[in-house]
C-alpha cells in the first residue's frame, strides 16, 4: 500500500521559505479514455504552498513532484470534515433533547460551527506546519 500522495506540478513562484506549485488535480475517471465524452470526469488546477528552508535549489517553471503522507491527508480530512460533523450532530442532538424544537436545534448546530472555524482560523499557522507538503 502506498504511504504517500503525490502530484506532479510546475513551480509558479518562489518566495522566502515558500514555493508555490501548480498541480492538476484530477478525479479518478479523468484519466479514462472516454472522459472527454462523459460529464462525470473533472480536473482542476490548484496552487499548493510548499514550505522549505532552502528554496535556492528551485526555479520558476521547473517540474517537481509534490508529496504528502497519508497521515497528513487523514488529519486534514478530520479537521475539515470529521470534527465539524461531530460538532454539528452533537449540538443538534443535545439542543433537540433540551428544547424539543427541530428548527432551534438545526440553527444551534449551524451556529456551533462558527466558533470551531474561528478557532481553526486562529491556529492556521500551527496547522499549516503540521499539514505540510514536501517536494520530492
Amino acid at each position: 500500500m502506498q504511504t504517500k500522495i503525490s502530484h506532479s506540478g510546475i513551480i509558479e513562484s518562489i518566495a522566502e521559505g515558500c514555493v508555490k506549485v501548480r498541480i492538476l488535480q484530477t478525479s479518478a475517471c479523468a484519466a479514462c479514455k472516454v472522459a472527454g465524452h462523459c460529464n462525470a470526469s473533472e480536473s482542476k488546477e490548484k496552487i499548493v504552498d510548499v514550505f522549505c528552508s532552502d528554496v535556492s535549489s528551485y526555479q520558476v517553471g521547473e517540474s517537481v513532484v509534490v508529496c504528502a503522507s497519508h497521515d497528513v491527508a487523514n488529519r486534514a480530512l478530520l479537521l475539515g470534515f470529521g470534527v465539524p460533523f461531530l460538532v454539528l450532530v452533537g449540538v443538534l442532538i443535545l439542543t433537540l433533547y433540551i428544547t424539543g424544537n427541530e428548527g432551534v436545534a438545526a440553527m444551534a448546530g449551524l451556529i456551533a460551527l462558527v466558533p470551531y472555524y474561528i478557532v481553526l482560523y486562529a491556529f492556521r499557522s500551527h496547522i499549516q506546519r503540521r499539514l505540510a507538503f514536501y517536494i520530492e
